[in-house]
């Protein structure tokens, strides 16, 4: 039996070995037989039926193959303006680079290829590779198409007032939507790829004279430590560039709109855009970003202010409240009103359970129809959500499983949740919400106290890409505090956040405060 299973480990050991000689030979450069070419690119290609291999003769008499992968490249634009024009009869002309680029192949975009490993990169982008007989370069043709989605509204982060278009799928897309945002040259875009076998196109968007210098190299070097077989979602690079990756709160912003990117970018940030995925990645960012929403800036200041106030109260009561009924109903009766307390009692006198039990099965429940209500097909999951919260509850309280007090702090904790902006921020409060709920039960409010102190030094500790995470309420900047607790006139927002290092302080002109006398003056 050793035997065998020493023959087993010997085989798989051989099984390995041309793997890793192939993506070795992937970097050798191009020969210059175009048979020995295209013998390595049909072995590279075997069992891929979507892969074409074009054997034509350029003028009639120079041997060329053409290879590009079905549905991801133009077919009308390749026989059109490739193959049609350049089997053409030549007769008399000799065969250069300029001949065959500037000639033969009307296409705009036309790039250089040395190596296997670029010609192979250039073709699972959609772009077709010329190679032609006696030379060791090819001809990358920029004639990629496949299915796009369109330009939508983003469904998680609506707005009455703002822009109604959303990042899509299509990296190309998405770069382009933030270019028409901001125009100046100044906009600094590069790419990289990550990932082993899907090499995923990543680029790094940022505002030179604005950005500071090191928070970008720190972006660059982040990135380019991640080693993995493919990245098929940004949520995938957010695990990798965080400083805490224990945390329950996200370290990175997350969002589908340009114009949130294209402020972050104005104010000194720099975005991650990933090719596949609809959610850009904007980095540092702190607590008070998570809480804010686009809309705050395009109605008046005093709207944006009191909506901000509404968010920050409801936020602690996404977080407290089933805690403090828990807390007060167990132990601090005395805090209760008389007339209130007596009506609470009658309501929980069938009830079975102590109010610790009673509002953890709540919640669990209402994250269960929650969960439930997104999974389900569109057309039936806001329906099933809706009644099942309602026949639940009803039926609940009508067994006498729960009281009525109860299904009423479990419904506006529920729908404080929902005022959160970021999808992922909300998240974190939900889950602090069970532990605090188990503090409530076991120590009263000396546990609420407790844990909102763990969570504040947690917070205290939390730092994205070096800036503190509470910034700028702890370290204390007061002015940046214009746009924290309230959202100052636009005319007041004269100077960008301080983020990290040097900064391009000043991001309009000062006392532009709207003076009606002014033009009678004058």
């Amino acid at each position: 039996m050793n035997h065998v299973w020493r023959k087993l480990l010997k085989s798989k050991k051989k099984e390995k070995t041309p793997t890793v000689e192939q993506f070795t030979q992937e970097q050798d450069p191009l020969f210059d037989n175009l048979t020995d070419n295209e013998n390595k690119f049909r072995s590279i290609y075997d069992d891929c039926s979507d892969v074409i291999i074009r054997p034509f003769f350029i003028g009639g008499k120079d041997k060329a193959i053409l290879i590009y992968i079905e549905g991801l490249s133009n077919i009308e634009e390749i026989d059109d303006n490739v193959l049609t024009p350049l089997m053409q009869n030549t007769a008399g002309e000799t065969l250069n680079v300029n001949t065959l680029i500037e000639k033969k192949i009307s296409v705009s975009n036309v790039k250089e290829t040395k190596t296997f490993s670029e010609c192979i990169q250039e073709i699972s982008s959609g772009n077709p590779v010329i190679l032609v007989d006696k030379r060791k370069t090819g001809f990358s043709l920029g004639l990629s198409k496949w299915e796009k989605r369109s330009i939508e509204t983003p469904s998680a982060e609506m707005v009455v007032r703002g822009p109604r278009e959303g990042f899509v799928e299509t990296l190309s897309v998405n770069t382009s939507m933030i270019r028409r945002k901001i125009r100046s040259p100044e906009l600094k875009m590069k790419s990289m790829q990550i990932g082993r076998y899907t090499e995923t196109k990543i680029v790094i968007a940022y505002m030179e004279g604005i950005a500071d210098k090191t928070l970008i190299e720190e972006t660059k070097n982040r990135l380019s430590r991640i080693e993995i077989d493919g990245i098929l979602e940004s949520g995938m690079i957010e695990e990798f560039i965080e400083e805490n990756p224990y945390s329950p709160f996200p370290q990175v912003l997350t969002t589908e709109r340009p114009d949130i990117v294209t402020s972050n970018l104005l104010e000194g940030r720099v975005a991650i855009l990933v090719d596949g995925t609809p959610f850009t990645i904007v980095v540092p960012t702190t607590l008070y970003s998570l809480l804010q929403s686009s809309e705050d800036y395009y109605e008046r200041f005093l709207i944006g202010t009191a909506i901000r106030w509404l968010r920050y109260l409801f936020l602690v009561m996404s977080l407290l409240l089933p805690s403090l009924y828990v807390a007060v109903l167990t132990y601090h009766q005395e805090m209760v009103p008389t007339t209130l307390l007596i009506s609470m009692a009658a309501s929980r006198e069938q009830v079975p359970f102590p109010a610790l039990v009673e509002v953890l099965l709540m919640e669990i429940m209402f994250e269960a129809l929650r969960e439930a209500g997104l999974r389900l097909p569109k057309q039936v999951g806001s329906a099933v959500s809706i009644v099942g919260a309602l026949v639940i509850g009803e039926s609940a309280v009508s067994a006498g499983i729960v009281s009525a007090p109860m299904v009423i702090v479990v419904a506006i904790t529920g729908v404080a949740s929902f005022t959160i902006p970021r999808y992922s921020a909300a998240m974190a409060f939900r889950m602090l919400r069970f532990p605090m709920i188990i503090l409530a039960g076991s120590l009263g409010l000396l546990g609420i106290m407790l844990g909102i102190i763990t969570i504040i030094v947690h917070l205290c500790t939390l730092r994205s890409f070096g800036v503190p995470y509470l910034s700028p309420m702890a370290p204390m900047k007061f002015r940046d505090m214009k746009d924290v607790l309230i959202r100052a006139p636009w005319w007041k927002l004269n100077t960008r956040p301080h983020l990290t290092g040097k900064y391009n302080k000043y991001r309009q002109s000062t006392s532009q405060k709207p003076d009606p006398t002014s033009g009678s003056e004058k």
